[in-house]
C-alpha cells in the first residue's frame, strides 16, 4: 500500500507541525515515507555497527553474561524500528539497560538522538540528563582496561552530549523550515486576498457605471412610451451600446481573474483591454451627457502617470455613478487639478437631495471602495455634505515627478 504523508493532504495541514517535528502522541500509528524508510534503515545500521564494534570488549566475560549481552543487544537493535512510535519509552529502557550492558549502547545512542529530534527540550533534556547519570554505574561496574573510571565517564559524556546536540540542531532546523513555510503560505494568502479585493473593486467601478446608464435609458423608455420614434431609437441604441460595453468590461475583469488564478489558456481566451487613464475622462463625461446628465468638466492639461490617471478616472467614474443613482437630473461639476511633485486632486460636486425620475438602488459599497482605492494609492478621500448644500467627493493622490534618463545615471 502506498504511504501517504500527512503534509500532502490539505485537510491535515493543521497537523503539519506535529508531523514535521515529531511532536505527536506517544504510540501513534506511523506511516513512513520513502525518506523515512531510508533514515530508519540508516539508524538501524548505525545501532548495529556500534553494537558489533563493542562485541570484542566482552569476549573475556563469563558465558552467562555474554549470552545476556548478545540477547539484549540484538533485541535493542531490533527495537530501533520502534523509535518513531515510542521514542521516549525506547530511550528510557535502553538507557537503563546501558547502565550495565555494553551491547545496548548503540541502540541507546540512536534512542537519545531520536528523542532530541522528535520531542521538545522539556522532554529530551531530562532524558539526556538521566542518560548522563547512568554513566556512573556503567564506568564503575564495567571498567575498561585502557581507561580509568573518570576517563570512561568523560568519553561517555562527550558521546551523549554530541548526539543530543546533533538532534537539537536538526530539530531547530526543522522548526525554522516550518516557520518559513508558514510565512510563505501567509504571504501567498494575503496576496490572493488583496488581488481578490482589487478585482472586486474594479468590477464594481466598471459595471456600476454601465448598469446605471442602462437603467437611466430604460427608465426614460418606461416613463415616456409616447416619445418620438427618433428618441426611442436613440435610447435603444444607447442601451445596446452600454450593454455591449458592459459585457466587454465584464469579460476583461474575468480575464484578469483567470490570469491571477493561473488558469491555462487565460491569455488566449480573454485578451487584455487597455485600461482607462485621465485622458479618457472627456469620453466618460460625454457618455454621461448623452444619458441626460448635466456634467461640467474642468480638466487641466499635462501628462499624468498612467496608474495615477487610472485611479482618478475610477474615482470620478464611481462618483458620477453615485450622482446618477441618488441625485438624478442634478447638475454635476467635476474638477481635476494639481501639479507634479505634489498632489493631483479630483472633486465631484452635485446638489444634495435632488430627486428626479426613478432612483437606482445601490449596494452602499462604492464610497468604501473609493476610500480603499485612494488609500492604496497613498492618498486620501473625503465625502459628505458640504456647507453650501452640495454633496462632495474629494480625493487627493500623490503625483510623483517623472524621472529623466539623466537622473537615472
Amino acid at each position: 500500500m502506498t504511504d501517504v504523508r500527512v503534509e500532502d493532504a490539505p485537510e491535515y495541514r493543521w497537523a503539519l507541525p506535529s508531523v514535521l517535528l515529531g511532536d505527536g502522541r506517544e504510540g501513534r500509528r506511523v506511516r513512513r515515507s520513502t525518506r523515512d524508510w531510508i533514515v530508519d534503515i540508516a539508524m538501524f545500521l548505525v545501532a548495529s555497527f556500534i553494537t558489533l564494534t563493542t562485541v570484542p570488549g566482552i569476549q573475556d566475560e563469563p558465558e552467562p553474561l555474554m549470552a545476556i549481552e548478545q540477547l539484549f543487544g540484538a533485541l535493542a537493535c531490533a527495537a530501533v524500528w520502534l523509535r518513531r512510535r515510542w521514542p521516549v519509552g525506547l530511550a528510557l529502557v535502553t538507557t537503563v539497560l546501558s547502565s550495565y550492558l555494553e551491547l545496548v549502547g548503540g541502540a541507546c545512542v540512536v534512542a537519545v538522538f531520536t528523542v532530541a529530534v522528535h520531542r521538545p527540550f522539556k522532554i529530551s533534556g531530562p532524558i539526556t540528563l538521566f542518560g548522563i547519570v547512568t554513566l556512573a554505574p556503567y564506568v564503575l561496574l564495567r571498567p575498561q582496561p585502557d581507561l580509568t573510571p573518570m576517563g570512561g565517564f568523560i568519553l561517555g559524556l562527550a558521546i551523549v552530549l554530541t548526539v543530543f546536540a546533533w538532534g537539537i540542531v536538526i530539530r531547530a532546523r526543522r522548526q525554522l523550515i516550518w516557520s518559513l513555510r508558514q510565512r510563505a503560505d501567509s504571504a501567498a494568502e494575503e496576496a490572493k486576498r488583496l488581488e481578490r479585493e482589487r478585482i472586486a473593486r474594479e468590477m464594481h467601478d466598471v459595471l456600476a457605471h454601465r448598469i446605471s446608464m442602462l437603467s437611466l435609458h430604460a427608465g426614460a423608455l418606461e416613463f415616456r412610451p409616447d416619445a418620438p420614434a427618433e428618441e426611442i431609437a436613440r435610447a435603444a441604441g444607447a442601451i445596446r451600446s452600454n450593454a455591449h460595453l458592459a459585457l466587454q468590461d465584464l469579460r476583461g475583469v474575468i480575464g484578469v481573474l483567470r490570469a491571477s488564478r493561473g488558469d491555462e489558456g487565460a491569455d488566449d481566451t480573454v485578451p487584455d483591454r487597455p485600461q482607462p487613464t485621465l485622458a479618457d475622462l472627456p469620453t466618460l463625461v460625454r457618455e454621461c451627457r448623452q444619458a441626460g446628465m448635466d456634467v461640467r468638466l474642468d480638466l487641466p492639461g499635462g501628462d499624468v502617470p498612467e496608474g495615477l490617471g487610472r485611479n482618478v478616472y475610477r474615482i470620478v467614474q464611481e462618483a458620477l455613478t453615485n450622482a446618477r443613482k441618488h441625485a438624478s437630473g442634478a447638475p454635476v461639476t467635476v474638477t481635476v487639478s494639481g501639479e507634479p511633485g505634489k498632489e493631483l486632486s479630483a472633486e465631484v460636486r452635485n446638489p444634495l437631495g435632488t430627486r428626479h425620475g426613478l432612483r437606482i438602488p445601490g449596494a452602499k459599497a462604492g464610497l468604501i471602495g473609493l476610500t480603499e482605492r485612494a488609500e492604496l494609492a497613498g492618498g486620501r478621500l473625503e465625502h459628505g455634505p458640504a456647507p453650501e448644500g452640495d454633496f462632495v467627493v474629494r480625493a487627493w493622490l500623490p503625483w510623483p515627478v517623472a524621472r529623466t534618463s539623466g537622473e537615472d545615471t
